[in-house]
């Protein structure tokens, strides 16, 4: 997706300060970095990862400046990247400028969530109480707890820090994760009510499409998928469940998706990005057939990062090759955080019970 006019005019607008500012001696780098926060929100909201890239160059001239903000944004730019330690090294520098840069403590528990440090995750939403940040602390605390076997209570919190804002944005994110937390419940109606809740909000998000994509084809609803993606080519991962839907209602338009992730897939490869093997392991297993190289992905995906979502792609891909060994790690997870989702306890369990291949479940295909 394109930015829209507004958003064209805004980044006109950003793009003419960081001229403007580029004359000062020093340079200030409040300009650079509004711009480039403006560009990450674009990628955040188009699932495109140039503005990832443009948001980078804008910054880079400041490396050595001593401001939060934006050594927290690059610490955003890493983390998307799924290059985590980075990423908290720099919200570290960042809480040493300003320790009062709850932003900084916020991404520092999402990192710790989507490698499954619970308790790291944790004290990091303890800081976001103590600075009195209350929707974020809510939010923050109520995934840990529904990703540590209390789905419940984390629904609970979520729902209470949901009741408690009215910033669209906040909105968005707490509904989109509630939404998530009800069909790991296996409430599937809860579910939909509150992704639609989410979606009439009218803002652009890649995450928020990707998952209710991935409930419309657990339902079976690949049509729906179709009508929601099909504009949405730009991100790896809306293309992939686009293709998974159109591959589904036999559409000609299949072939030509999947050529499409295959080249980037193999770009990727060339340029050493790993940030998609979760979505080229499920386009190994559902769409090339091929749950061998789809396993090596999967695990490789998973010794770096560990939401459920990973989890999921890991256990299908390993009962698919027949490797019940290549999912033990995944398998630990489920048993050390009381995960409650029970597809998931599921496929853990018919995992368990398959041989161990003589393979790495490291070593990424060529």
């Amino acid at each position: 997706m394109r930015p829209t006019e507004a958003s064209a005019r805004t980044l006109a607008r950003l793009r003419t300060a960081v001229l403007m500012s580029a004359t000062e001696v020093p340079a200030d780098p409040t300009a650079a970095t509004r711009l480039a926060e403006h560009y990450f929100d674009l990628a955040m909201a188009s699932g495109d990862p140039r503005y990832v890239g443009y948001a980078d160059a804008v910054i880079k001239p400041f490396g050595q400046t001593k401001s939060a903000a934006l050594v927290g944004l690059r610490g955003q730019l890493r983390q998307y990247r799924h290059h985590f330690k980075e990423a908290l090294d720099d919200f570290d520098t960042a809480l040493q400028i300003d320790p009062q840069f709850a932003s900084a403590h916020a991404w520092r528990g999402a990192v710790f969530l989507v490698q499954a440090k619970y308790p790291e995750a944790q004290k990091e939403c303890a800081a976001l109480r103590a600075l009195g940040r209350s929707n974020l602390y809510g939010g923050c605390e109520g995934l840990v707890l529904a990703y540590n076997g209390q789905m419940k209570a984390g629904m609970t919190l979520l729902k209470n820090t949901l009741d408690g804002t009215q910033v669209a944005g906040n909105r968005l994110w707490l509904l989109t994760r509630m939404a998530e937390v009800a069909a790991w419940r296996d409430q599937s109606h809860v579910a939909e009510e509150y992704y639609l809740q989410a979606l009439a909000l009218k803002l652009d998000d890649s995450y928020l499409l990707a998952a209710w994509a991935d409930f419309l084809l657990d339902q079976q609803r690949p049509a729906e998928v179709v009508k929601w993606l099909g504009k949405w080519v730009a991100s790896d991962g809306l293309l992939l469940r686009l293709a998974l839907a159109e591959n589904q209602l036999k559409l000609p338009t299949a072939a030509a998706h999947v050529q499409v992730l295959d080249d980037r897939f193999a770009a990727a490869k060339l340029r050493d990005d790993t940030t998609h093997l979760a979505e080229e392991a499920r386009f190994q297993l559902q769409l090339r057939g091929d749950a061998r190289v789809a396993v090596r992905l999967a695990a490789a995906n998973y010794a770096v990062q560990r939401e459920p979502r990973d989890a999921r792609v890991l256990l299908e891909a390993a009962l698919a090759a027949g490797d019940g060994a290549a999912a033990q790690t995944a398998r630990d997870w489920l048993t050390t955080s009381r995960f409650e989702d029970a597809h998931l306890r599921q496929l853990g369990q018919a995992t368990a019970a398959l041989p161990s291949l003589a393979s790495d479940p490291l070593r990424l295909p060529r």
